[in-house]
């Protein structure tokens, strides 16, 4: 029977991961996780729910008990589950208590190992136990720092137990053949099908991915420091400030950009006095491929930055300016398709005159901005990532995104936005 794809519902609505898990189980998912965040949000009717959904599946309680075990796996296994999770970091007598209740009940127990630090010696401890499952799980928080599960220390669980041993966190079905390869006999799987606009498709490509067919596919992928360029490039405005909790908005600057375009890089700093270009065009020699020129002025209005500049920026690979000042030229720079931001647009320039400094720490429309910071900016606005949580926030960006995929498709069915979140049965309760 192995390996088996194990479908992961973590989601907050129930309605909604009923039919999830129909399509999922449509495009060859084995087990059903009823997820945490439907446990929390839904209670144990949604294991009841999932279980006379489905009643020839395995049902999983994805409780994460870390304490009262026997109590809680008794609540989840009447309630229809299967298998019970128990986290690894949980006191011996819990998984204990949790083992003899799942007995009791005809159920059995999967320990998570979230955060072990000794993953191998606590597995083989917890096996000792009476356990059923292992599971090496990347958290969600962790994989969006870019991080997943080591493929080596999986061979080394898998050759230290006789139980079956699961993989969770950021797996994709191009990633679910280095897995299996690796000894898992389960594959769990939520972001890389439930985030898609077709369930069923995503899952098939899962199951031939685990049969080791090569399947190629960005879907949930997560990025490195090295791949944020391509990372932020797939994503908006809107989706940066949402996952970035409305965070590094510049507000108060004017887009000047083609229909579409979209400016990504690095920041490359300096500041100047109002009408003094002499710094902004220094800073163009300074420059590498991939940088923003970002320009404090204070919000002059004399221009700072013209066609020529432009012009000379894009030879050695800059990605576009921020001016909180004045540009001129406008025209003439977006012909030459130079993504620009500024305060004001003018047809008058000042003097070089050498004030001010580059690559300092400047203040942009009330925003820190550091040399090597994050700047993205498109038809929607401008947003500063500081350099040392982009990899997290390139990857929460890029999960709202694809979140949203599913939304549009039930909106497509004929639902609407209020009704696939369930807007009013969420309200805070007064």
């Amino acid at each position: 029977m192995w390996p088996v794809l194990q479908i992961a519902l973590d989601l907050m609505h129930l309605r909604r991961s009923i039919e999830i898990a129909h399509e999922s189980v449509d495009g060859g998912a084995d087990w059903i996780e009823v997820g945490t965040p439907l446990i929390k949000s839904e209670g144990s009717e949604s294991l009841r729910t999932i279980r006379r959904e489905f009643p020839g599946k395995k049902i999983i309680a994805d409780t994460k008990t870390m304490d009262v075990g026997s109590f809680e796996v008794e609540i989840a296994a009447k309630a229809g589950a299967d298998i019970i999770t128990v986290m690894g970091l949980a006191d011996d007598s819990t998984i204990s208590e949790a083992v003899m209740a799942a007995r009791k009940y005809g159920a059995e127990i999967m320990v998570d190992m979230l955060n072990v630090p000794d993953i191998v010696k606590r597995s083989v401890a917890v096996e000792k136990m009476g356990v059923s499952y292992v599971c090496l799980h990347m958290g969600i928080d962790q994989q969006m720092r870019g991080e997943g599960t080591n493929t080596e220390l999986l061979k080394k669980v898998v050759s230290s137990l006789s139980i079956p041993v699961a993989v969770a966190g950021g797996i994709t079905a191009a990633t679910a053949t280095e897995y299996v390869d690796a000894g898992a006999s389960i594959i769990i799987v939520g972001g890389g099908i439930i985030k898609t606009n077709d369930i069923t498709g995503a899952a098939k490509n899962v199951k031939k991915a685990m049969s080791g067919v090569k399947v190629n596919t960005d879907l949930a992928k997560k990025y490195s420091e090295s791949d944020l360029f391509e990372a932020f490039s797939r994503v908006s405005t809107p989706n940066i400030s949402d996952a970035y909790h409305k965070q590094g908005v510049i507000k108060g600057l004017v887009p000047h950009l083609a229909e579409g375009q979209k400016m990504v890089g690095r920041a490359l700093t300096v500041q100047t006095a109002n009408g003094d270009w002499a710094k902004p065009v220094e800073a163009i020699d300074k420059a590498v491929d991939g940088d923003v020129i970002v320009i404090s002025v204070g919000g002059g209005d004399v221009a700072v930055w013209g066609e020529l500049a432009s012009e000379s920026a894009m030879v050695v690979g800059v990605r576009g300016v921020v001016i909180d000042g004045a540009i001129r030229d406008i025209d003439d720079i977006k012909a030459a398709g130079f993504p620009s931001f500024s305060k004001h647009v003018v047809p008058n320039a000042g003097e070089a005159k050498g004030y001010g400094g580059i690559g300092i720490e400047v203040t942009i429309c009330n925003q820190t901005v550091r040399t090597g910071d994050w700047i993205i900016g498109d038809e929607n606005g401008l947003i500063v990532v500081p350099k040392e949580v982009a990899v997290e926030v390139a990857n929460r960006s890029l999960d709202v995104r694809e979140r949203e995929n599913r939304t549009r498709e039930e909106i497509r069915r004929g639902s609407t936005l209020s009704k696939v979140n369930e807007l009013e049965k969420w309200e805070p309760v007064k």
